[in-house]
């Protein structure tokens, strides 16, 4: 892993978020570029319009000037917290470094991507600055990196967690697949707890322990001891219960199932578990 890609909007999920990148910087040697994006809707909300047809011209051009300033001083601000912070993790200054851009997420996150030499994984807080509002639900900057996004991404909780214990949760789609290729690869992980659980129905266990068995394979001769179940019942109900029982500290999944709408949507099993689980989860498509 040589580059990580942060995304941030200076709310305390992103704080946790760059803990997991300088913990995986550590034992990867990994450069970080941390990518801030001025969303232009903030400058397009309704207060905004009244403002211009209440207020008249001249006064809303001042409105929309202060606003601007305003922004102006939040990035300086974020970008003067993402140094300190990684100073603090112990992540060499040269290793770091602060981007903004002004737009919309999806147009950003792609320009960004085709401008830097490419990056290995993608991190990001599970929900950004409007959590305490909306406590139950997943951020809409989230769900839209995760399905314009080409490499792995890495979802973050709401406190950081030293991470000892790893489960995959095993589908044997495609997505999940190459994270299985993707650790038999890597050396990050090797000298922690695994776990490998595939879900399955009554009528199909004798298949999935097939299933089950190839990947346990894969990753035993790639040098890893994996503690393997093949577990009855909703994968959603079965994963969270496991993590929740075993104390895992990273959850690694695919982004997508089986579904036939995969590529349109993150599956549904997914949502729910990012949701749900309160550890970061490392989703591969």
């Amino acid at each position: 892993m040589e580059k990580l890609l942060v995304c941030t909007d200076g709310s305390h999920d992103s704080e946790v978020c760059y803990a997991y990148a300088a913990w995986l910087a550590k034992r990867t040697h990994a450069l970080i570029d941390v990518l801030y994006v001025s969303d232009l809707r903030q400058f397009e909300m309704s207060m905004v319009t009244d403002f211009s047809g209440s207020l008249g011209v001249q006064p809303f051009q001042g409105v929309f000037s202060q606003l601007q300033d305003i922004e102006k001083e939040k990035t300086k601000l974020i970008g003067s917290r993402v140094h300190k912070v990684f100073k603090k993790y112990g992540i060499e200054e040269d290793r770091v470094k602060f981007h903004q851009r002004t737009g919309f997420l999806t147009d950003c996150f792609e320009e960004f991507s085709e401008d830097t030499e490419g990056f290995d994984v993608i991190c990001l807080g599970k929900r950004g600055e409007n959590a305490r509002i909306a406590t139950e639900h997943l951020g809409s900057t989230m769900e839209r990196v995760i399905r314009s996004a080409t490499k792995p991404c890495l979802v973050t909780p709401r406190k950081f967690h030293d991470i000892q214990r790893v489960l995959i949760a095993y589908d044997g789609s495609p997505s999940v697949n190459r994270a299985i290729q993707f650790l038999t690869r890597s050396e990050m992980f090797k000298e922690m707890e695994f776990h490998l659980i595939t879900c399955s129905n009554e009528e199909d266990r004798g298949s999935n322990v097939l299933l089950l068995k190839k990947a346990v394979d894969s990753l035993e001769s790639a040098g890893y001891k994996i503690q393997s179940h093949l577990m009855i019942g909703e994968p959603g109900d079965v994963i969270e219960k496991y993590v929740v029982d075993k104390d895992v500290h990273l959850l690694i999944m695919g982004a997508y199932g089986h579904g036939v709408i995969r590529h349109l949507i993150i599956g549904s099993t997914t949502t729910d578990l990012i949701r749900r689980c309160h550890v970061p989860i490392l989703l591969f498509k």
